[in-house]
């Protein structure tokens, strides 16, 4: 199985989409250390809270950073995680994004969706052991948050609903699925869908202490050239009351943030809620209000995810802009979207966090500001100038690990001299 990057399941994001290959899972099972204790960390600048977020992504979709393959022994697949999570103690981070339900399924045992085949190979068959519970309990004992990550209405990467495992939802209920683009989704058009991903969602919140519930950017599919998403019947039922196609699919994304909010608040007040979206909301010849960008995607009108109102509305707690560009690159430049997320978040409540595109240093195939291992730290350099910015995600745990030309450990020695506790 390929490495797949944050937008390996892109195939057209435009000439300032984030891509390129991700290296490979380094030798983990040796690593062992103890959870370093959590320093007190000095007072930040402009009387900033001392606390800030120093988080990385773990993917599991497609196997992408853990575990390191399907149908290791449960003891394997152990190590391999704790082994990740004592990489974040060694690295002074202080949150892990845990990806549990990369598609329609689930890394602990749910009674909406079955057992990922990301862990054995097999759908729906027991791994032996409960993986989020353990994630939750030796992240916490390491001094670590754990955010639980999961994918809204992904439900498979083919097509083929014979595929999924006997008794899946999907199968249950084909009509709430449509192909697109070589993968099988969920219909956010319809309202029993976006209850039911609710409701699976929130089991994972009821069941562990999870510090927050996270999303990243996929919510109505990426564009595929060619390819219709074919909604016709859910938007001839429900969309009677919008000006456009358009407007009706952002409120559903509107609805299913805005009713996902609620429901975590009402099961676990303390739980927080976080989306990492693609960096770009609108570019400014799209809308005044929008980025000095030229990206080949905007979240608004390509995604239908209006990220921006989301922060604005103080819907979520957390927001974590995905921007996986270098400083002064042409169509979508790091320098000119970190002012633009600061002065959206500026006053609303709203902490900002900025994700980081680790996986491009030291990657051949990325221009040549990646081939700089201090470029990522001047990333950090910069948004430290910006008081709405409270921290850093990283994309992904392989990289943390493997940290092919030294960016990260760059990063460590210039910005992260002591751990300090997150957020929460």
């Amino acid at each position: 199985m390929s490495r797949l990057t944050r937008r390996g399941f892109v195939t057209a994001a435009g000439a300032a989409g984030a891509a390129g290959a991700a290296g490979a899972l380094g030798a983990l099972a040796a690593l062992t250390m103890t959870g370093e204790a959590v320093a007190a960390a000095p007072a930040g600048r402009r009387g900033r809270s001392p606390r800030e977020f120093r988080g990385a992504w773990l993917a599991t979709v497609a196997n992408r950073d853990w575990p390191s393959r399907p149908g290791l022994s449960a003891a394997r697949q152990r190590a391999e995680l704790l082994a990740h999570l004592d990489t974040a103690v060694r690295r002074r981070l202080n949150a892990v994004v845990f990806q549990v339900r990369p598609t329609a399924d689930a890394l602990w045992p749910s009674p909406y969706e079955p057992w990922s085949a990301y862990l054995t190979g097999v759908q729906g068959r027991s791994p032996g052991w409960d993986p989020l519970g353990t994630a939750v309990a030796e992240a916490h004992a390491r001094g670590l948050e754990l955010h639980a990550w999961f994918n809204p209405y992904r439900v498979a990467l083919h097509t083929d609903l014979r595929k999924l495992s006997a008794g899946h939802p999907a199968r249950r209920n084909p009509g709430w699925v449509l192909p697109y683009g070589g993968k099988l989704y969920y219909n956010p058009g319809l309202p029993e869908v976006r209850s039911y991903v609710q409701d699976a969602m929130l089991d994972a919140v009821e069941r562990y202490d999870i510090d927050a519930v996270h999303w990243d950017d996929y919510f109505y599919p990426y564009p595929v050239a060619g390819e219709v998403f074919d909604d016709d019947d859910a938007y001839a039922e429900y969309g009677g009351g919008f000006p456009n196609r358009a407007a009706w699919r952002r409120d559903n994304t509107d609805r299913l943030v805005r009713e996902t909010a609620a429901r975590i608040k009402a099961v676990r007040a303390g739980v927080r809620f976080g989306i990492s979206p693609f960096g770009v909301w609108r570019n400014a010849g799209s809308d005044p209000l929008g980025s000095d960008t030229r990206a080949g995607v905007e979240t608004y009108d390509d995604l239908y995810a209006d990220t921006r109102k989301w922060v604005r509305e103080r819907w979520i707690d957390y927001v974590v802009p995905q921007l996986y560009w270098h400083i002064g690159q042409s169509a979508a430049d790091y320098a000119k979207l970190v002012p633009w997320w600061d002065a959206v978040a500026r006053g609303s409540g709203v902490d900002l966090y900025i994700g980081e595109a680790l996986y491009k240093a030291g990657d051949p195939a990325q221009a040549d500001a990646w081939q700089d291992p201090d470029e990522l730290s001047r990333h950090l350099t910069l948004a430290g100038k910006y008081g709405s910015v409270r921290g850093h995600c990283f994309f992904a745990a392989s990289e943390v690990v493997a940290d092919r030309i030294g960016a990260m450990a760059a990063v460590v020695a210039d910005h992260y001299p002591t751990r300090v506790r997150g957020p929460r």
